[in-house]
């Protein structure tokens, strides 16, 4: 079965978040991933890595204004130097945290943006993030995320991911698939994994549609995670859900998918 990483953004929202690797560790979690580091200092949470035996695998780059509804920067044509600055700040980060995988956010597509011009900005912006990260083993990956949870979000579908990817041939640019995302755009899950499988960097997984645990909604996780140990994916597994209680007492999925 494949090896799973706890999303502390997503999981284990019963307590802080600088609270909860301590809670991951305890459960047995030996990897964990989040959506953004910049509230606290990176010294802070390689303390909470090391003091709980932890590795860090996955983060965000800077979205830009979060609560102003942004999403990411990288196809915005008129962000470029906070682009720069935020790719800076992440590598800062993930060289602190050690940490090999870095999701740029591509950004929703703003009115008078067309999408060729947000396609030529991102793709340049996407191979600036992989070149930069490139000396330090860093991976770029890029997610295509579905229309419900980021409306006008710019990548939505895993062929587009891909036809980004094989146009920069760029070995540190690779696909972060998240089957929630998959399903609530396209499904088919079985193909699409096997179809993209030597362009992703990560999976990630969670029950559709409210995105609570893989055993709960309408994705058999219990024949899909078999599945991505049989076509050969190495990687880690990523737990990006909501949890609909508890996060621990929730957690018995894992056991009853082995």
């Amino acid at each position: 079965m494949p090896i799973y990483s706890a999303n502390l953004s997503m999981m284990y929202q019963e307590v802080e978040f600088i609270d909860r690797f301590a809670l991951a560790a305890n459960d047995g979690f030996e990897t964990v991933e989040f959506l953004f580091p910049y509230t606290y200092p990176a010294q802070a949470i390689v303390d909470q890595l090391t003091n709980h035996g932890l590795k860090m695998h996955l983060f965000n780059s800077p979205p830009g204004d979060w609560q102003a509804g942004e999403r990411g920067l990288a196809i915005l044509p008129d962000r470029q130097k906070e682009f720069d600055d935020g790719l800076a700040l992440a590598i800062e980060y993930a060289q602190a945290m050690d940490c090999p995988n870095l999701h740029v956010m591509a950004g929703i597509v703003t009115q008078g943006l067309s999408s060729t011009e947000a396609r030529q900005v991102y793709l340049k912006r996407v191979e600036q993030a992989a070149i930069a990260c490139e000396p330090y083993n860093i991976d770029i990956l890029i997610e295509p995320i579905n229309t419900k949870s980021m409306p006008g979000y710019f990548l939505n579908y895993q062929a587009q991911a891909a036809e980004v990817i094989n146009q920069l041939l760029l070995p540190n640019v690779k696909l972060l698939m998240d089957l929630f995302h998959v399903q609530m755009m396209e499904g088919n899950l079985e193909n699409r994994l096997i179809q993209h499988l030597p362009l992703i960097g990560h999976i990630q997984i969670a029950g559709a549609p409210a995105r609570h645990e893989p055993n709960i909604g309408e994705i058999n996780y219990e024949y899909l995670l078999p599945l991505i140990d049989q076509i050969g994916y190495d990687g880690l597994v990523g737990c990006e859900y909501i949890p609909l209680k508890g996060t621990s007492e929730g957690l018995f999925w894992m056991t009853t998918s082995e």
